[in-house]
């Protein structure tokens, strides 16, 4: 049912009394409402499906079928059911306007009654039936809208993973022929072509990261992936060992608390680790040795996993767009696509999680991330992942 801002509301007055019938429908015509009449239940219900009414005031002692029954009728049939029905009758016990909302009335008028009162609770459901009618129609709209939304970035994912696989041939044959170049005919280049050269081959090694990085964020939502328990623990210190050569390099320290048990997928999971804790090295401030603490913090049957580092930092205004694809919140001599941290939003969306920033520029950045523990029993923190310190042995 459509309620008709420009119509007058349409009421259907059922009571087996015709002066009832004559006195309400005068008071609702002379109110500007439009009046039906019926005088039994069967006519109720054929005027009903007839044209479907906006409301419907309905006696309930009446002959061959009492005004339960009708209602009752009425609430079955998907084509009259959501026409609100207010009983009104003299029957003023507990137990029948108990048994009138439970057949499906929206409200109960006992008789005699206050034209007022009337009037109220007619007006009151047709505000309501209006409000529905709306809520309904701005929830189609935006079902409509989340499904255009969705086909976009599914056309969105599709075209980038066939983009960048495309680009993967192309790219290897200037990387191949460059460094071919570079072997076989270094010592007799000029310094300007093998300048030339070397930037060529610094290009491709970055595009080539770019297109593996864009290629891994279009196959998460390819790839259906069971959540099961994970040790987060024994991920992290995989995830560390394949980060040596750079923890190495940068002199960092790393301090790494017990880890807990999670609900996810491993891969995805390190995947995650590595480029939170990729970006606080990469980001670290100029002449400062990079330190990374890594905690976590249970809150009910989730658990807050902390990476923390004294880097750069993160300028306020990024902050709000840092996990949106290719928005990158650092520029100058730092590197980067901005693709790493909208894989980590997208891996932690798929655990059913969250992940949030906080940061403080030349200070450090704090990323957390929730994630659901482990299902049907209390998770406890690995007793694998004892207190670890990772710092780097100098040569």
């Amino acid at each position: 049912m459509v309620l008709d801002c420009n119509a007058s509301p349409d009421i259907l007055i059922v009571d087996d009394t015709p002066t009832n019938l004559r006195l309400l429908s005068t008071m609702l015509t002379n109110t500007g409402y439009e009046v039906r009449k019926a005088i039994n239940g069967q006519m109720a219900l054929l005027s009903a499906t007839t044209k479907i009414p906006d409301l419907i005031l309905l006696d309930i002692k009446m002959p061959e079928m009492d005004g339960y029954e009708t209602c009752e009728k009425l609430k079955l049939n998907p084509k009259t059911q959501h026409i609100p029905v207010i009983f009104i009758s003299a029957l003023d016990d507990v137990l029948d306007k108990v048994r009138a909302f439970s057949v499906g009335g929206v409200d109960y008028i006992t008789k005699p009654f206050q034209w007022q009162e009337v009037l109220a609770r007619i007006e009151n459901q047709l505000k309501l039936q209006s409000l529905q009618v709306q809520l309904k129609e701005k929830n189609r709209t935006l079902q409509s809208l989340n499904q255009d939304l969705t086909r976009s970035n599914q056309s969105l994912e599709q075209f980038a993973h066939i983009v960048s696989h495309d680009l993967q041939q192309p790219l290897q044959s200037i990387m191949g022929f460059a460094n071919l170049i570079l072997l076989k005919h270094q010592p007799s280049l000029d310094p300007q072509v093998l300048d030339y050269l070397t930037r060529i081959v610094d290009a491709s090694d970055r595009m080539q990261l770019f297109i593996q990085e864009l290629l891994s964020l279009a196959a998460l939502e390819q790839v259906d992936r069971e959540l099961e328990p994970v040790d987060s623990a024994i991920v992290m210190a995989e995830v560390l060992e394949n980060l040596q050569g750079v923890i190495l390099d940068s002199n960092a320290s790393i301090t790494c608390e017990s880890l807990p048990i999670v609900t996810g997928n491993a891969i995805q999971l390190s995947q995650l680790f590595q480029n939170l804790i990729g970006n606080a090295l990469k980001y670290a401030q100029p002449n400062v040795t990079p330190t990374i603490r890594i905690s976590a913090d249970q809150d009910g049957t989730n658990w807050h996993i902390k990476v923390q580092d004294n880097g750069i930092g993160i300028a306020p205004e990024y902050l709000e767009r840092i996990f949106a694809p290719f928005q990158k919140a650092h520029h100058g001599n730092y590197q980067g696509n901005g693709i790493g941290l909208a894989t980590c939003q997208k891996i932690v969306e798929l655990h059913n999680g969250h992940i949030s920033v906080q940061s403080v520029l030349d200070q450090g950045t704090t990323f957390t991330v929730i994630l659901p523990g482990t299902h049907g029993e209390t998770t406890q923190a690995s007793p694998s992942a004892d207190s670890l310190r990772v710092i780097p042995t100098l040569g």
